[in-house]
């Protein structure tokens, strides 16, 4: 315990040397009102930040008031106690030990030391710092709010599959495209897949975030290849925005969306020329081009309100996917790729890829003409789903080994009556042959062309009648 004490003596005061002053003292501490990481707090003597600074760590979780307060209490105290003292007392001063604090008065000065040795002898000889006890009381701080940071919680990525024909052609032609957007966006999002749900694999990282919408009104079936100038599209996107493009661009492929339901593997994709910001993330597309890439086989009749749209913007990428995979049930895991595929974060689902850039495009301009003699010659024009747009050759390419049509024909309730081969793009429905299926209701013809790795490819239908 600390005593008061007045005491009256012949004085010996001495001051340190300017040089040896401490002018910046550093502490380090663990922060207690945070996250308990450590913090380093500073406390100089005004206009000497530049001196030699010193630097002391301790094991305790302090706040930031409780850490600048001492480093300012050790520094004050260093500073007074470059005064020091001597003074010898009778022996019968005794009372008087080390650790005590007396009050000295020296001319017109007053103030207190702390014995810091006592040596003793006939006389008792001490040696005392000075020492100033308001730097011992309490302050009266506010302390700093410390706010916690957040815990980094991983949000679901929202994914979907698309199975989409050849945009390119250097595409592979059986891998689906994965379409991901999270927010917040984690930076990269890994996919995993296997046979089974175990024994998962490393699949894809994607890197970039797609842009998703979803549709505010229907879309009825349109023709494709021709501009459509009249049918408007409402569209809300998320994490993104649509543009318009000028018709050279729209005609190299620009403003590219996939349209489907989300829950099937029949995506539209379509163009779009101009988008017209209606709302906060809303837009109004018009000239619009339907069923691009051989997708009129699957336009339907409408897409009803609340479809799903995908930009094509080169955000979407390629899974890895083997072709003898194709066909078969597959196991998929996505998420942030920073976790592992078993944390909550990770969605699983169960995808079938039916390898749709192998997909034949559907015949068009389907025709059937009848001639005196009650034969039926129908014809139709091939497209290519590989290099078709070229005007350079003679003919466009085949795509294909050979050239294969299934044809079929139809009675009204849609059963096959008839069903052949043919290696060119017409078939010769005689009248012998419809002599033998005259026991049937013959109501219309299809025609396909067929893949070696795809196999039959969409029906184009023509009603036909006698």
């Amino acid at each position: 315990m600390q005593q008061w004490t007045r005491v009256r003596t012949v004085l010996s005061l001495q001051r340190g040397a300017s040089a040896d002053a401490v002018r910046t003292i550093r502490l380090n501490y663990v922060q207690a009102d945070g996250s308990f990481e450590t913090r380093t707090t500073e406390a100089s003597i005004p206009g000497e930040e530049d001196a030699t600074a010193s630097s002391s760590d301790l094991a305790m979780c302090l706040t930031g008031t409780e850490g600048l307060r001492i480093a300012e209490r050790w520094l004050a105290e260093a500073r007074i106690a470059m005064d020091s003292v001597s003074f010898t007392l009778p022996p019968s001063a005794a009372s008087v030990n080390v650790g005590d604090v007396v009050e000295l008065t020296y001319g017109e000065c007053r103030a207190n030391f702390r014995i810091d040795r006592v040596e003793i002898g006939e006389a008792r000889r001490v040696e005392a710092v000075r020492v100033e006890p308001d730097l011992f009381r309490p302050p009266k701080d506010l302390e700093d709010v410390v706010s916690l940071p957040k815990p980094a919680v991983a949000m679901p990525v929202f994914s979907r599959l698309l199975d989409l024909p050849l945009i390119t052609g250097e595409e592979d032609p059986v891998a689906p495209y994965l379409a991901v957007s999270a927010q917040p966006w984690p930076g990269s999002v890994a996919v995993y897949s296997s046979a089974e749900d175990d024994g998962y694999s490393l699949n894809t990282v994607v890197q970039d975030r797609s842009v998703f919408g979803m549709t505010q009104t229907p879309l009825l079936a349109a023709s494709c290849g021709l501009l459509d100038r009249g049918a408007q599209l409402r569209v809300k996107v998320q994490n993104g925005v649509l543009a318009s493009a000028t018709r050279t661009a729209l005609l190299n492929g620009a403003n590219s969306l996939a349209i489907g339901n989300g829950a099937n593997s029949d995506w539209e994709i379509l163009q779009f020329q101009e988008a017209e910001l209606v709302a906060v993330d809303t837009y109004v597309l018009s000239g619009l081009l339907r069923g691009q890439l051989g997708t009129d086989a699957v336009m339907p009749s409408v897409w009803p309100e609340g479809s799903l749209v995908v930009l094509l913007d080169g955000a979407p990428a390629q899974i890895e996917l083997a072709s003898s995979i194709r066909g078969l049930e597959r196991h998929y895991r996505v998420g942030p790729a920073d976790r592992g595929y078993s944390d909550p974060s990770f969605q699983h689902f169960i995808h079938t890829a039916n390898g749709t850039g192998l997909r034949p495009y559907l015949p068009v301009h389907l025709k059937a003409v009848l001639d005196t003699a009650g034969n039926t010659l129908i014809s139709w024009i091939r497209r290519s789903r590989i290099d078709g747009d070229s005007w350079e050759g003679l003919d466009i390419p085949l795509g294909e080994e050979s050239e294969r049509y299934l044809v079929q024909v139809l009675e009204a309730d849609g059963a096959v009556i008839r069903e052949e081969e043919t290696n060119q793009p017409s078939w010769f429905y005689s009248a012998e042959l419809k002599s033998a299926d005259a026991a049937f209701e013959i109501a219309a013809v299809q025609v396909a062309q067929m893949s070696e790795r795809y196999g039959v490819g969409p029906f184009q239908r023509i009603e036909i009648h006698e």
